[in-house]
């Protein structure tokens, strides 16, 4: 294995559509994790239950969101972020390398969302790699201070020696990162010229901002790609973001 592939996607609870033209899209969103190859998911709005959507919908999974997605020999992680009325729902992550740890950290900037970061210790042919799955808040001044705080996390859980990967739902540009990531040794996960275009994943219909991003520390990214078409916004109102990774000094995965 000469790269190492890492997938983010935000898949809006399995779910599209409001009131009665709900419809039901994680069996498709199955299909589509699957297709795309990526060694690690990360998925954000995942539900772990919902009990009124399982009685709406007859073909509901019988499991979690994350361990019905986990194509074949993926080991599935999930953490929930937030509890409402009729389930949870969170951050998960999709290794078909082993994971030998993972934690979570609340990261509620707010009463009114609930938010957290799942960090997992995954194995890469005997590498320790880290990988932290994100979604920030929709109000500016609560990104800001959730920078903050997985920046203390990063440096607090993580020696400084070890890969990283940091990648999810910002909700907001690259911009938002500058103040913490660099210091850190994290950059944006982009392949072409040292300042090339940003790679719109949002909203899916017609992208127009990129709001998920993948950030890495001892690795370059070799290929980025986002799948487009009435395929893919029809199952989410996010694309994914699939990027291709070699580590540090051409060292083989």
């Amino acid at each position: 294995m000469s790269s190492l592939r890492i997938a983010t996607y935000n898949i809006h609870k399995g779910v599209q559509g409001l009131g009665l033209r709900q419809r039901l899209e994680i069996h498709n969103l199955g299909i589509a994790v699957e297709q795309f190859d990526a060694d690690i998911v990360c998925l954000q709005e995942v539900r772990k239950l919902h009990r009124r959507h399982a009685k709406r919908f007859a073909n509901w999974p019988t499991v979690g969101q994350a361990d019905f997605l986990a194509p074949p020999g993926y080991q599935a992680v999930y953490q929930s972020n937030a509890v409402t009325r009729h389930g949870e729902h969170g951050n998960a992550l999709l290794s078909r390398w082993p994971v030998v740890e993972h934690r979570h950290e609340d990261m509620s900037d707010h009463r009114f969302e609930q938010r957290g970061l799942l960090h997992a210790e995954v194995i890469v042919d005997q590498q320790v790699l880290h990988v932290v799955v994100v979604h920030l808040g929709l109000l500016r001044a609560s990104r800001l201070r959730q920078m903050e705080q997985l920046g203390a996390y990063i440096q607090r859980e993580i020696f400084p020696r070890h890969p990283v990967v940091v990648a999810g739902d910002f909700n907001e540009g690259a911009g938002l990162t500058q103040a913490v990531f660099p210091a850190l040794g994290l950059l944006p996960a982009r392949n072409g010229p040292p300042h090339p275009p940003v790679t719109p994943t949002f909203p899916s219909r017609l992208p127009l901002l990129q709001l998920d991003h993948v950030y890495a520390r001892g690795l370059q990214a070799t290929a980025v790609q986002v799948p487009r078409g009435r395929i893919w916004w029809r199952m989410s109102d996010h694309l994914p973001l699939i990027v291709d990774l070699a580590f540090d000094g051409g060292r083989k995965s």
